[in-house]
């Protein structure tokens, strides 16, 4: 590797152009750790509407006294039903991509056997970072 002497401006320049169009690997991390708490979330909340579900299905049907049925509130729970699965189809999509892309980074962060065979601490222990994938 080669070192030249550049002026501290020029220094400061690239880096400002660095800092504002790249995110940080700590931003990114947390991003990660946010989107993971929202699919536990999530994932409880589905628990939970499946146990009401399975309750619901278990429940003995009763057959309504007055033959006055209010279709309204029936219609309203159907199409909130079908709205809910569809989002929820999306959410479990969404956590497969999480879930694929933080195996990605997984890969791509382990040392090779090359790298971690020159220091104890790896190739990026002089710059106190790893690098971005």
């Amino acid at each position: 590797m080669m070192r030249v002497l550049v002026p501290a401006r020029l220094r400061q320049a690239v880096r400002t152009w660095f800092d504002a169009r790249y995110i940080s690997i700590a931003d990114h991390r947390q991003d990660i750790r946010d989107a993971l708490w929202e699919v536990q979330t999530l994932r409880r909340e589905m628990a939970t509407l499946q146990a009401e579900v399975e309750r619901l299905r278990k429940a003995p049907v009763r057959q309504p006294a007055a033959p006055k049925i209010d279709t309204t509130r029936l219609d309203d729970a159907h199409r909130l039903a079908q709205e809910t699965a569809k989002a929820l189809d999306g959410v479990l999509q969404n956590e497969v991509l999480v879930w694929q892309a933080i195996d990605d980074l997984r890969s791509r962060l382990a040392p090779t056997p090359r790298e971690s065979a020159g220091s104890p601490q790896g190739p990026s222990s002089a710059a106190g970072e790893r690098p971005c994938a």
